[in-house]
């Protein structure tokens, strides 16, 4: 069976956790308000599209391929982005909700998170490498061996990052985020006076 091939389509109001999105490539396409939940993604293609208030909550995303891909609004619970397909990956993430996924030894270089919830989020031996958290809360996310020089977590929150078992040369911190990278010494900042 010859695989889709769908390009410039607008994807409104779809429920795809009732029947499936048909695999192939999609390319410039948007999806508006459409569930994902559940649902099979597997090695689909996406290029350059855009997701806007969908829920993709525990899709299943082997060798899935998301080149250029634009997330806003979103409900993505549960995503293994470790088992998508390294090809051209590409995402931005804006004002989502991404708790409990993973992205274990991913390339995110120069990856922008914006106004997100990451909240579990395994970035565990990624290349977080100029990578942007705007007004991202990290409660309990995991660096362990990430290569995190040169992000930016000054508008982070919720953060906890040991320097000794991660590669933080670069990275940008406020006063207010230092102690992110201090909980494991159990020390007290306090203001001055």
């Amino acid at each position: 069976m010859q695989k889709q091939f769908i390009e410039e389509k607008t994807f409104r109001k779809i429920d795809f956790s009732i029947n499936s999105l048909e695999k192939g490539e999609y390319e410039l396409c948007t999806f508006l308000n459409c569930n994902f939940s559940n649902s099979d993604l597997s090695k689909i293609r996406f290029i350059d599209c855009e997701f806007f208030d969908c829920n993709l909550s525990s899709a299943y995303i082997l060798q899935t391929e998301f080149q250029n891909i634009n997330f806003k609004d979103c409900k993505m619970l549960g995503l293994q982005f470790d088992k998508c397909n390294d090809f051209g990956f590409s995402i931005k993430v804006n004002n989502c909700q991404l708790n409990h996924s993973s992205f274990f030894k991913r390339n995110l270089s120069k990856i922008s998170f914006k106004n997100t919830k990451l909240h579990e989020v395994d970035f565990t031996a990624c290349d977080l490498s100029w990578a942007v958290f705007d007004a991202c809360d990290l409660q309990n996310a995991v660096f362990k061996n990430t290569n995190l020089q040169h992000t930016d977590f000054r508008n982070a929150t919720n953060f906890t990052i040991d320097p000794e078992n991660n590669q933080i040369n670069g990275a940008k911190f406020t006063l207010n985020t230092i102690p992110g990278l201090l909980t494991k010494y159990n020390i007290k900042i306090e203001p001055n006076f």
